[in-house]
């Protein structure tokens, strides 16, 4: 429905300032929100020059029998990966820290445009679906990769079976995991090209694959059994 932003921040420069409002109100037209309000705090005590931080939050609503709870999930369901457009919100630090160590600069490279993409906004996609009841679960992919995020849908019982060969890593990680990151570091800090999952019927695959465009179909790279409730994966990343 709504959504509202804070941004702290050394010195108020109106230009700079409006350029991450312009941000701001396209994400939310992306959702199809309003930005009501907001708080703006100039403290120069506290941040250095040039320096800001900004946080926000939204509120929506669902018909009760549309929440997707953990119990729609059933044995044979299949997890989609949904692309994503890039890093996403997620993994900054230590690239900073590779970039340093590595002492790669960005002035106006290709690889500074890939760092600061946009995040894919799945809300429209993801409310469409759920209308028209294709999917029983979801989980959106941040901080702590698939596993952790994965983990959290997983209804008791169940195991989820993750095949690592099918998953399509973007150009960007593969790139950063050339530069010396495990495979584990990867995985548990970086989206690597997986944005969002869903859990659906097998059936409804195709109708599923219908709601996203062309850049952003989903695939299958998962599937659901009874077990005991953990996350199992196999295959190998195609790095």
């Amino acid at each position: 429905l709504f959504f509202l932003d804070y941004i702290s921040i050394n010195k108020i420069d109106l230009k700079k300032v409006k350029k991450i409002l312009d941000g701001i109100i396209e994400g939310c037209k992306i959702a199809k929100c309003e930005l009501v309000g907001g708080e703006t705090a100039e403290m120069p005590g506290t941040y250095e020059k040039n320096k800001f931080d900004i946080a926000g939050f939204s509120v929506g609503v669902v018909e009760k029998k549309k929440i997707l709870t953990k119990s729609k999930i059933k044995v044979n369901d299949v997890l989609l990966a949904i692309p994503s457009s890039g890093l996403h919100s997620n993994g900054y630090s230590l690239v900073r820290d590779v970039l340093k160590k590595k002492k790669i600069k960005l002035n106006n490279s290709k690889l500074k445009k890939e760092l600061i993409k946009p995040t894919k906004i799945y809300v429209d996609e993801i409310t469409k679906l759920n209308k028209l009841n294709l999917i029983n679960g979801c989980a959106n992919i941040t901080g702590g990769g698939l596993k952790d995020n994965l983990i959290r849908i997983l209804p008791d019982g169940m195991r989820l079976n993750i095949n690592y060969n099918k998953i399509k890593i973007l150009k960007i990680f593969k790139w950063f995991k050339s530069l010396g990151i495990s495979q584990y570091e990867m995985l548990k800090t970086f989206n690597c090209g997986i944005g969002f999952c869903i859990v659906v019927k097998k059936k409804n695959i195709s109708k599923v694959k219908k709601i996203f465009s062309k850049n952003y179909q989903p695939y299958e790279i998962g599937l659901f059994e009874k077990g005991k409730k953990k996350i199992v994966t196999y295959g190998k990343i195609n790095w």
